[in-house]
């Protein structure tokens, strides 16, 4: 028997989404990060006829949405077509899905572990699980909370029966993703933006080699940038070294976080208040919670990655004046001691040391660029 509706409250910070979650009987994980996406209990979802569970972290509020599904061995889930875009980033196992939309022949593509690629709105599909022995897990993310505070009913978002105009799937739909280089102007100056890649399916995060450096970040890094199409959903991953550790900074809510690939942790604080400790290996996930800030430490023997999922451009929460998103980065010179000396404890506790030059934390234009290159 169908649920009656629940009111929504004046002034609540429960939105229609988070109503509309907690009624569907499945586990809805909370907090602050998730140690391991592919070990989180899961239980049957009856609307999806499979095992699932919702992870609604401190950070994602009213923003954005994941939830971890399971495909059984040598089976498929029953398709499905969702009024929103979703990126769907498969956490162990290997399987296949398969687009559609009506009048349209039907695409089928693989994916591994770390795949990463866009399931688009008003298109019916279907996943499906290559291994005859053994489930396999995705993560799904979407702006669906976002989508409910406008239409707060359910039922416009899933299996609606209209027939709405979407983009077409293009014979390459799935095909390799392009870089989308700076536009040159007139005067020959370039947009201060960077460069991006442009499509819908990426191999696999954990080996992805296209990535160039990010000085300002410190810690000679390196980031690519990803924008899928018709959708404003967006993602990008960093990579650094081992012994190393990022600037802190901040932005908008609602970005979900997942490694790839690495050890160490993270820690996020709001301004002037209790620092906290996320600890991450491959498959861990944590959210940074509005504007607060946030700082990654690689404390492992290989270079880390984390991949971040993007909600729409309007909770970028970043300045547009780049003097104004200087506020938004602390320098390693301005930090917290106790920054530096609890790095490096927890490289004592794996047997391994720093590998920050000893010049970053006193030189505020030390030259992120040569280090690298001679890191190389």
């Amino acid at each position: 028997m169908e649920k009656k509706r629940r009111e929504q409250q004046m002034w609540s910070k429960v939105f229609s989404y988070d109503l509309w979650m907690d009624d569907q009987g499945i586990p809805v994980h909370k907090g602050y990060y998730i140690e391991d996406l592919r070990t989180i209990e899961l239980s049957w979802w009856q609307k999806r006829m499979c095992n699932a569970a919702f992870v609604q972290l401190t950070g994602q509020e009213g923003v954005s949405s994941t939830r971890v599904v399971e495909i059984p061995p040598g089976e498929s889930l029953s398709p499905i077509r969702f009024g929103f875009d979703e990126i769907c980033y498969p956490l162990d196992g290997r399987g296949m899905t398969t687009l559609w939309q009506e009048g349209t022949s039907k695409k089928t593509f693989e994916w591994q572990p770390h795949s990463m690629f866009l399931l688009p709105r008003h298109h019916d599909y279907q996943l499906s699980n290559a291994h005859g022995d053994k489930p396999v897990r995705v993560l799904l993310y979407n702006y669906l909370p976002m989508a409910m505070s406008a239409v707060p009913d359910a039922e416009f978002f899933f299996d609606n029966p209209m027939t709405i105009a979407a983009p077409a799937i293009q014979t390459d739909f799935y095909s390799e993703a392009k870089i989308v280089k700076p536009k040159e102007n007139a005067d020959g100056t370039v947009d201060s933006k960077r460069a991006y890649w442009y499509g819908n399916f990426f191999p696999d995060m954990r080996v992805w080699d296209k990535l160039e450096a990010n000085i300002r970040r410190g810690a000679g890094g390196k980031s690519v940038f990803m924008q899928f199409p018709h959708t404003e959903l967006s993602a990008h991953m960093s990579q650094f070294g081992a012994g190393m550790y990022k600037k802190a900074h901040r932005h908008g809510p609602g970005r979900a976080i997942v490694i790839p690939k690495g050890e160490g942790y993270s820690i996020l604080w709001e301004e002037g208040k209790e620092k906290i400790v996320v600890p991450w290996h491959e498959c861990s996930m944590f959210v940074p919670p509005d504007r607060w800030f946030h700082q990654h430490f690689n404390t492992g023997t290989e270079p880390a990655r984390y991949l971040a999922l993007h909600p729409p451009v309007q909770f970028h929460g970043h300045a547009d004046k780049l003097k104004d998103r200087a506020k938004d980065q602390i320098e390693y010179m301005d930090e917290n001691p106790w920054i530096r000396e609890k790095f490096e404890e927890e490289l004592a506790k794996n047997n391994t040391s720093t590998v920050m030059p000893p010049e970053a934390y006193t030189d505020p234009d030390f030259d992120w660029a040569k280090f690298a290159k001679a890191s190389a």
